[in-house]
C-alpha cells in the first residue's frame, strides 16, 4: 500500500543572498565577472564575493552600472569591500605577490542594500525587501 503525502509548497519571501567562491570567479574573464555580477544584481540578488575585484574590475563594473541605470527600472548597485591586507614582513615584501585585489566584497541593488558602517574589519549593512 502506497501513501501519498500531502505536499504543500511554501514560498519564502525575502532577499536572496549568493555567496560566490573565489574559484568560481577565477575561471571568468574580467568582462564575464562584471556581466555575471550585473545580471545577478539586476535580478535583485545580493552577492558576497569571497575574493573581491581588482580596482580596474570595480571601476568597469561601476562604469557599466551607470550606463544601465533607468529611472523606472534598475537603480544601480551598492558595493562595499574589505581593503587588501598589507604584507608588512620583510620576507613578504621581498618575495610576496603584490596584489591589489580586495578580500571580500558585498554587492547588491542600490534600492535593497544600504551600507551603514564600514571599517577595516566589519561591514554593517541593512537589506530591505521591496
Amino acid at each position: 500500500m502506497t501513501r501519498k503525502k500531502n505536499q504543500t509548497t511554501t514560498r519564502v519571501q525575502g532577499v536572496e543572498l549568493d555567496f560566490i567562491s573565489e574559484d568560481k570567479l577565477a575561471t571568468m574573464t574580467a568582462i564575464e565577472k562584471i556581466r555575471f555580477i550585473l545580471d545577478e544584481v539586476r535580478s535583485s540578488k545580493i552577492l558576497v564575493l569571497e575574493r573581491g575585484l581588482t580596482p580596474e574590475e570595480e571601476a568597469k563594473l561601476i562604469e557599466l552600472t551607470m550606463i544601465e541605470i533607468t529611472p523606472d527600472g534598475f537603480s544601480g548597485i551598492e558595493i562595499e569591500s574589505y581593503p587588501t591586507k598589507q604584507n608588512t614582513s620583510i620576507f613578504g615584501k621581498i618575495f610576496g605577490k603584490n596584489t591589489t585585489r580586495t578580500r571580500l566584497t558585498v554587492i547588491g541593488p542600490a534600492d535593497k542594500l544600504k551600507t551603514i558602517k564600514k571599517d577595516r574589519d566589519m561591514i554593517t549593512a541593512i537589506v530591505t525587501k521591496q
